[in-house]
């Protein structure tokens, strides 16, 4: 049998999906994603050359949606929560993408993903507080911020309904 073009693509980036969340995205090489789906590395690069362009087409669903959740009315902070929630534990695999290259450096280049990706966490910040936020609120939410992402990020090999439960109950007492 066959493969396509299209079906190679798909296998690549749930390989490279697999090993960025178990190994990080740094630790994880073409070669690596190669050796998972039997192809050579150079195979890999003619898909995905350079790197950054897996991480790219992985984070696009993800940003999506991270859009249409920024875009919508919630009836109040708790269903924004529960929103959030829903979200990190669906893209856990991708939160962790970023989250080690996000909390080295806080200086970012224009138009970059990790650009990207901070505009959205400022967002959050900003729907969770409001507009004029007093300290108090502020420290929540970045608290509330800080929990989720690194609880999706540090429980990778935990069930997400259980990930889920646990997250939801713990970002209401924020």
């Amino acid at each position: 049998m066959m493969t396509t073009a299209d079906d190679t693509r798909s296998r690549i980036l749930a390989a490279a999906r697999e090993l960025f969340a178990e190994r990080g995205y740094a630790a994880t090489s073409l070669a690596d994603i190669a050796a998972a789906v039997g192809l050579t590395k150079t195979a890999v690069a003619y898909h995905f050359h350079p790197k950054d362009r897996l991480a790219a087409e992985l984070l696009s669903p993800a940003a999506d949606e991270m859009l249409a959740l920024l875009g919508t009315d919630y009836a109040d902070r708790a269903e924004l929560v529960e929103a959030l929630v829903a979200f990190s534990v669906r893209y856990r695999s991708v939160i962790r993408l970023f989250m080690e290259d996000l909390s080295a450096d806080d200086a970012v280049s224009p138009g970059s993903k990790r650009e990207t990706v901070k505009t959205f966490r400022d967002e959050i910040h900003a729907r969770l507080v409001g507009d004029d936020p007093a300290p108090e609120a502020r420290v929540k939410s970045w608290a509330l911020l800080g929990a989720l992402l690194w609880g999706v990020v540090r429980t990778m090999d935990l069930p997400e309904d259980q990930v889920r439960a646990v997250l939801l109950e713990s970002c209401r007492a924020f």
